[in-house]
């Protein structure tokens, strides 16, 4: 049981090892509840608000008076030990600190000097602790964007994550995002390849490469970044670990960035922690007719979002302005290529714009979604033309 466990020599010896200079009882207790409570459990973290991390678990097991929080009423205590006191085991324990010892993860407690005092925000869903492979003092390095969005995201959704990531990490800023593929892959690999440094939080344990097809650049970014979970090692990620890991994605930022999403998308559920937690959020506007845009103007009708379109506009989100000249060039001059590929009168398809403008199709795709919300362009048929003023 559990008071066992926090007098065990091996556990103490090997915790020591993850904190050599913290306070290894106070690590082991925290250790023990993450293996034997969900993220975000409200209980434990009510409980360990009360009573501290070593006395609260001691009074799981009986080991000391069963005084609960005040607020606490009839059988929602006991409930409580009955979900955890099956998990508090020594060969849990021990697997999830040698799990933590085999890639060299380190392990943050609130009080640690990196200890990204942002996620204190979440209250008693504050996570208990968090396992980190690489620099931990990414997730303290401000300023903190997350960039979001659908993993079955469209070439359009895939250029802007990466176009937004790479200039917002080559100016300093740290990318964060949730290591799946589509719109979170794409953020990360352009943070990287601009040489700037980015965060993934997983649903599972920091030593499961999660998605398979992740393993590389998960590898990657806790080179030059981190990979972080508040679960312990071996742990599998499930969907209700998905839905929690959103919440320290949206708590950890200055701000968060949706850039597509369907109507029903997980990154909305990122987007709702966000506003819950009074974080500055943008949604990428698409083309009304995209599916995987519809969550991003559900943000904007619903949320509250702010409409992004440039870096510059992120930047805007948290206070920074910088950046603006920077940005406008390059994109205006795009802007005016895919123009003068357009006439009024010929209607062309995205190929034939191609042709005529010299961009990827995908760039050319990212500009006339944009230009139409503008009134600039419209489509017709099957494909687009300039918007006469008598039609804008």
């Amino acid at each position: 049981m559990s008071v066992s466990l926090l007098e065990d020599a091996e556990l103490q010896l090997a915790v020591r090892g993850l904190v050599p200079e913290g306070d290894a009882g106070e690590a082991l207790a925290r250790i023990v509840w993450s293996v034997i409570v969900e993220p975000g459990d409200g209980d434990a973290g009510a409980l360990i608000e009360h009573r501290g991390a070593r006395d609260a678990l001691s009074l799981v097991t009986g080991s000391i008076g069963r005084a609960s929080p005040p607020q606490w009423k009839g059988r929602r205590f006991e409930e409580a030990l009955a979900r955890w006191k099956p998990r508090a085991t020594r060969e849990a324990v021990l697997d999830a600190v040698r799990g933590a010892e085999q890639v060299r993860a380190t392990l943050l407690i609130p009080g640690d000097d990196d200890w990204p005092v942002s996620v204190d925000d979440l209250g008693h869903h504050a996570p208990i602790l968090l396992w980190v492979r690489g620099d931990r003092r990414a997730l303290i390095s401000p300023p903190r964007v997350a960039i979001v969005g659908a993993r079955a995201s469209s070439g359009y959704g895939e250029m802007m994550a990466a176009e937004f990531a790479g200039d917002l990490a080559a100016a300093g800023s740290v990318v964060v995002s949730g290591g799946a593929y589509g719109i979170d892959g794409a953020a990360h690999r352009a943070a990287l390849r601009a040489g700037g440094s980015t965060v993934a939080f997983l649903a599972g344990g920091v030593d499961r490469a999660y998605p398979q097809g992740h393993r590389e650049l998960l590898r990657s970014i806790a080179d030059t970044g981190a990979v972080v979970s508040e679960v312990p090692c071996g742990t599998a990620p499930t969907k209700w670990r998905f839905l929690a890991r959103n919440r320290l994605i949206a708590a950890v930022s200055d701000a968060v960035v949706v850039v597509e999403a369907g109507w029903r998308s997980g990154s909305l559920n990122t987007a709702g922690h966000a506003a819950a937690l009074g974080r500055p959020l943008g949604a990428v506007p698409g083309p009304v007719t995209s599916a995987t845009s519809a969550g991003c103007h559900r943000l904007l009708r619903e949320y509250d979002a702010r409409c992004v379109t440039t870096t510059a506009e992120i930047r805007e989100l948290w206070g920074d302005g910088a950046g603006a000249v920077e940005q406008t060039p390059r994109e205006d001059h795009d802007r005016t290529r895919v123009l003068d590929a357009l006439g009024s009168r010929s209607v062309l398809t995205t190929a034939e714009i191609g042709r005529r403008s010299g961009l990827s199709p995908e760039r050319i795709g990212a500009l006339l979604g944009l230009l139409e919300m503008d009134g600039e362009v419209r489509r017709d048929g099957t494909g687009w033309r300039r918007a006469t003023a008598r039609s804008r």
